[in-house]
């Protein structure tokens, strides 16, 4: 049996990738200091929709294995179709463990949390659902804290399923992958006697042009769009 995919492991992977452990606190130590004259007292809440400031966290309490970048955070949401958006989007109930990791959080540091962010599959913002949400709060200069993790895994295969949809290179790839398959198992003799090369060249012209079709067709019909246009995106029709 294939395992489920735990987008939070993913994410930590896409940022070893890029900076190492040891930078990270010096990093984001310099970044802090920057934005410690612009701070202010954290007056917004999980499910206020008024913009807010970073919050202030004390550097030597943080975790740096729940430290991401906003390129870390997009690299994901492209992988796997999810979206990153403010946390009032989010239209399930936030379980008591989220709203107690960040009492504790808050009680830690001595400050007011705001700023939170949610990183989770469109529907999860539209619907209610069990998928998997990860919630960040904003700690400046493109970096996020990651605050908790609920729900269950991800599909095992929902990396390769999404993979059409992170471009519109991938979505070509594919169509044209598909129509090969269409036309190996279109029975060739129900069309004509002499099977050449020539009719299975013409047999998948015709595949590629149906599939492109019906492709574009259900795209503009639900107004959908590739992973990297919508991975930050409030609208419901992207």
């Amino acid at each position: 049996m294939l395992q489920k995919t735990d987008i939070e492991r993913q994410l930590f992977k896409i940022r070893a990738k890029r900076i190492n452990e040891d930078s990270i606190l010096a990093e984001v130590q310099s970044i802090l200091e920057e934005n410690e004259l612009d701070r202010s007292k954290i007056v917004e809440n999980l499910l206020s929709s008024t913009p807010s400031k970073i919050s202030n966290l004390k550097l030597d309490l943080l975790e740096t294995e729940r430290i991401y970048h906003i390129s870390d955070i997009k690299k994901l949401c492209v992988t796997y179709r999810l979206r990153f958006l403010d946390s009032h989007y989010f239209k399930g109930d936030f379980p008591e463990e989220a709203v107690t990791k960040v009492r504790e959080l808050e009680n830690k540091h001595e400050t007011e949390l705001s700023n939170f962010k949610i990183v989770a599959p469109s529907k999860l913002l539209k619907l209610e659902n069990a998928d998997d949400p990860l919630l960040f709060s904003a700690i400046g200069n493109d970096y996020f804290y990651l605050i908790h993790k609920w729900g269950t895994d991800l599909h095992p295969l929902r990396k390769i399923l999404m993979w059409p949809y992170k471009s519109f290179e991938n979505l070509i790839i594919t169509i044209l992958f598909v129509s090969v398959i269409f036309t190996a198992i279109t029975p060739m003799e129900m069309f004509t006697k002499n099977v050449t090369m020539q009719e299975y060249l013409l047999m998948y012209l015709f595949m590629f042009k149906a599939v492109a079709g019906i492709v574009l067709f259900y795209g503009f019909a639900k107004g959908k769009n590739f992973n990297t246009a919508i991975w930050d995106s409030k609208y419901y029709n992207a």
